[in-house]
């Protein structure tokens, strides 16, 4: 299998920041591809963090199996540092692309470990308190009959979003993982991760403890560890920092909405919208897990509507720390409070919103981490390539329509004297009609539309005898065509690469651990 290695693009500040371009550095003061910027962004953090700090920081961690465990006595004893990403649960392990986070996290720490000279350990952040149950509760992946399908488990309660990690997954999960499991090959390979994905999505796990169970798996190998954002100590460590949200959350909207401004200004666009009165604060209540928003001296629960004080705020957080936790603005901020955060992988829409966040971490007393484009990957099996090479083309030429692919190659087949014999067709009845209109000028001029009308139906038979062609030529290549249409299906399946959309056991079951090898081999990190 080979895989195209390259970097999502996105929106027009996400690109000028892949290009390195002056007009973002308003918003990305430090260059992702920088030795100078990293060294000096380790300054900043050494200034933040001593040995007390980091040791607070390791107390946040899950070490998974196959992780080295004693680098993180090395990483408090030299004043080391984290490389951070993460992502949402999600069932069954979610798409692809959450692995090519987290290895992009690994590459990154071993680069900068070899510049700085310290322990640089790669953190992935699981956000289980997300409550966006609809987002997380599926996966889809291509069944051995080449189409693309999607598993689901409904929410317990649709009317209400609790976190993620208060979900258990329930009574379907086990029939759910069967059916996923049922889509895969048996191979050498398929056992392992069988047993794997049985054994973590079962009736009593929440979708965020299976999760957490094939991540670890799967990457603990390559010396990642994790931590999750409903964790004791997340939630002991970052208690103060929510709170001074709460009490400056008027001061803190200024500041973003400020930033926004300024983003427009650039011609750049807005990736998260700064809300009248939102506070950067989530609050379990009636609802599930509610945004908190300001009003009368106050605050309300935007759901439920639910009025509370800045003291009911602080006690309920202080009788379950859990129930508070930060929006995607504030979570960054809180990340690098607990962790000595050089840098933050992160995919495109990330990167667009994290443009938004520089005075708002400086509003905080810190500087935003670098942020580092992840790695994506186009997976291109060997069936698929040869289906590519009979018709002559390249993957992105199928990153759009089928029946646009389809039209082109079908008009590419019309046989030079049919296309010699249309045009000319064409063209002599052009010339007729042109000698006709002159020749009936002189007896009634209003002949000339009559003439006319006799050219449109002319070109209107010739166009219909065209699409007849066309479509018996797609009749005696319907065999390849469909070949061809699989193997979009493969690259970008609902029109999205695959990378977003794929499940990674697909890859997984077909051609063993490899896969990770591979990619961890192909993303290569180069500092400036």
């Amino acid at each position: 299998m080979e895989l195209i290695v390259g970097r999502p693009q996105g929106s027009p500040v996400v690109r000028d920041y892949l290009a390195g371009e002056p007009s973002v550095r308003p918003f990305f003061p430090r260059s992702f591809t920088s030795a100078e910027d990293f060294k000096a962004k380790a300054a900043e953090v050494d200034s933040r963090f001593d040995r007390a700090a980091r040791e607070r920081a390791v107390e946040a961690l899950i070490v998974p199996p196959g992780a080295d465990a004693p680098r993180l006595e090395s990483f408090v004893e030299l004043g080391g540092y984290m490389i951070t990403t993460g992502q949402q649960p999600a069932l069954f392990g979610g798409p692809l692309y959450n692995l090519n986070k987290a290895l992009t996290a690994v590459r990154l720490a071993e680069a900068l470990e070899s510049t700085l000279g310290k322990p640089v350990i790669p953190v992935f952040w699981v956000a289980s308190d997300d409550h966006d149950w609809a987002e997380a509760n599926h996966t889809d992946v291509i069944g051995v009959d080449n189409e693309l399908h999607r598993f689901s488990i409904d929410s317990p309660d649709p009317d209400v979003h609790p976190p993620i990690h208060r979900i258990p997954l329930g009574p379907t999960a086990e029939d759910r993982a069967e059916e996923f499991l049922q889509s895969m090959p048996d191979t050498d390979f398929s056992g392992e991760y069988f047993e794997l994905i049985r054994g973590a999505f079962t009736s009593e796990a929440t979708l965020s403890e299976g999760f957490h169970t094939v991540y670890q798996k799967l990457l603990g190998r390559f010396g990642i560890f994790f931590t999750d954002s409903a964790g004791p100590a997340v939630k002991q460590h970052s208690a103060e920092t929510l709170l001074e949200e709460l009490d400056r959350c008027e001061e803190f909207e200024t500041v973003l909405r400020a930033s926004c401004d300024a983003l427009e200004a650039a011609g750049y666009g807005i990736q998260v919208p700064i809300l009248e009165g939102g506070v950067n604060l989530f609050l379990e209540g009636p609802a599930g897990r509610e945004r908190i928003y300001r009003q009368d001296g106050g605050f309300r629960l935007r759901t439920s509507d639910t009025q509370l004080s800045a003291d009911d705020v602080r006690a309920r957080q202080a009788a379950d720390p859990v129930v508070l936790s930060p929006n995607v603005l504030l979570r960054p901020v809180i990340e690098s409070m607990i962790f000595p955060t050089l840098s933050y992988v992160g995919g495109p829409g990330e990167m667009a919103y994290f443009a938004q966040l520089g005075d708002y971490f400086r509003a905080h007393g810190l500087e935003m981490p670098i942020v580092y484009p992840r790695f994506g990957v186009t997976p291109v099996e060997t069936k698929i390539r040869k289906v590519l090479q009979k018709f002559g083309l390249e993957v992105e030429a199928l990153n759009r329509p089928f029946h646009e692919v389809a039209g082109d190659i079908v008009r590419e087949e019309v046989p030079a004297d049919v296309k010699k014999a249309l045009v000319g067709l064409r063209g002599s009845i052009g010339k007729g009609v042109g000698e006709l209109q002159q020749a009936v000028k002189p007896i009634d001029p209003t002949l000339k539309g009559t003439v006319q009308h006799v050219h449109s139906q002319a070109f209107a038979a010739i166009d219909d005898l065209e699409k007849k062609i066309l479509h018996a030529l797609k009749r005696e290549n319907e065999i390849a065509l469909s070949q061809l249409e699989k193997a979009q299906v493969h690259l970008f399946p609902n029109g999205t690469p695959a990378e977003r959309i794929q499940n990674p056991f697909y890859f997984l079951t077909r051609y063993g651990g490899a896969v990770l090898d591979s990619l961890y081999e192909q993303f290569r990190v180069n500092l400036d």
